[in-house]
C-alpha cells in the first residue's frame, strides 16, 4: 500500500479552479519532484496536504487514514513535516530553541511539572535537547546552537529549517522550493543533503523546485502541473523531452540540456 495516496485532488476558489482532479502515489523512500510554471498550483497542493487547505473533492490517504480537511497540527502529528518557499524560522530565538520547539507537539509532561520542574519534565526536556543536538550535528550546525537563527547565513538557514522539519519525526517531508535564493555552491551542497536525508531518515521525500539541474539531478519520479492540472509524469529523462512539458515550462535549451 502506498505511503500516500491523492485521489482526484480538487480545489476551487470562487470561480477559479487552482488544482483540478490532481492524484498522486508516493512509497516509502520515493523521492519525487512537482514542477511547473508560477501559478500551476504547486504550492495549493502541498497546502491541501498539511491541512491549510480543504479540497473542494477528492482524497488524500496518508499511512492508510484518510487526512483531506485535517488540521495542520494533526497532519504534524500523524508525521508529515514541510519547509516554505519563503523561510519561516523564529528568528529571534536560538538555533537550538529553533529545532527543540518541533519536539512539544509529541510531549507527555502537562502544564503543572513545567512550572514546577518536577522530574517528568526535566526529563523530556533533557530527551529534547539531546535529539535536537543529534540533528544539528547531522546538519553542520551543532557549532552555532547559541546563535539566534536570524544571524545565520541564508544557506544555513535553509538548513536549520529542514533540521526543524526533520525533528518532528516525519514519514513524508515536503520541501517547498528549498534551493530559492541559493547560489550555485549551496545548490550542489543542497543536492546532497537531500539524497542524504532521504537515505538517513529513512523519509519519503515530494519537492517544489524550479531549479532543473536540482530536479534533474536528485528526484527519481518528476510530476509537472500546469494550470492546476497533470500534464506529465516520468523519469527525468521522459521529462526533460516530453513535448507537452517543453512547451509549458522547459523550453528547448533546458530539454536538450
Amino acid at each position: 500500500m502506498p505511503l500516500l495516496k491523492v485521489n482526484n485532488l480538487t480545489i476551487k476558489f470562487g470561480g477559479l479552479t487552482a488544482v483540478s482532479n490532481f492524484s498522486l502515489n508516493l512509497s516509502d523512500h520515493d523521492l519525487v519532484g512537482l514542477i511547473g510554471p508560477n501559478g500551476a498550483g504547486k504550492t495549493t497542493i502541498f497546502n491541501m496536504l498539511t491541512g491549510v487547505y480543504s479540497p473542494t473533492s477528492g482524497e488524500i490517504e496518508f499511512n492508510g487514514e484518510f487526512i483531506q480537511g485535517v488540521k495542520p497540527y494533526e497532519i504534524t502529528k500523524k508525521r508529515i513535516s514541510r519547509t516554505f518557499q519563503n523561510i519561516r524560522l523564529f528568528k529571534e530565538l536560538t538555533v537550538l530553541d529553533n529545532v527543540k520547539i518541533s519536539f512539544n507537539y509529541n510531549v507527555k509532561y502537562n502544564l503543572l511539572h513545567s512550572i514546577l520542574r518536577l522530574p517528568k519534565f526535566n526529563r523530556e526536556e533533557a530527551e529534547i535537547e539531546r535529539k535536537a543536538l543529534e540533528i544539528l550535528k547531522v546538519f553542520g550546525l551543532d557549532g552555532k546552537i547559541n546563535e539566534l537563527a536570524c544571524n545565520l547565513p541564508y544557506g544555513e538557514q535553509r538548513r536549520l529549517e529542514i533540521a526543524r522539519a526533520l525533528a518532528a519525526e516525519p514519514k513524508l517531508l515536503l520541501l517547498d522550493e528549498p534551493a530559492a535564493g541559493m547560489n550555485p555552491q549551496e545548490t550542489h551542497e543542497l543536492m546532497g543533503l537531500i539524497n542524504f536525508v532521504r537515505d538517513e531518515f529513512k523519509i519519503a521525500i515530494l519537492l517544489i523546485e524550479h531549479d532543473m539541474k536540482l530536479v534533474m539531478g536528485v528526484c527519481e519520479r518528476i510530476i509537472v502541473v500546469d494550470y492546476g492540472k497533470v500534464i506529465a509524469e516520468g523519469s527525468p529523462e521522459e521529462i526533460k523531452k516530453n513535448p507537452k512539458v517543453i512547451e509549458a515550462y522547459l523550453g528547448e535549451e533546458v530539454a536538450d540540456a
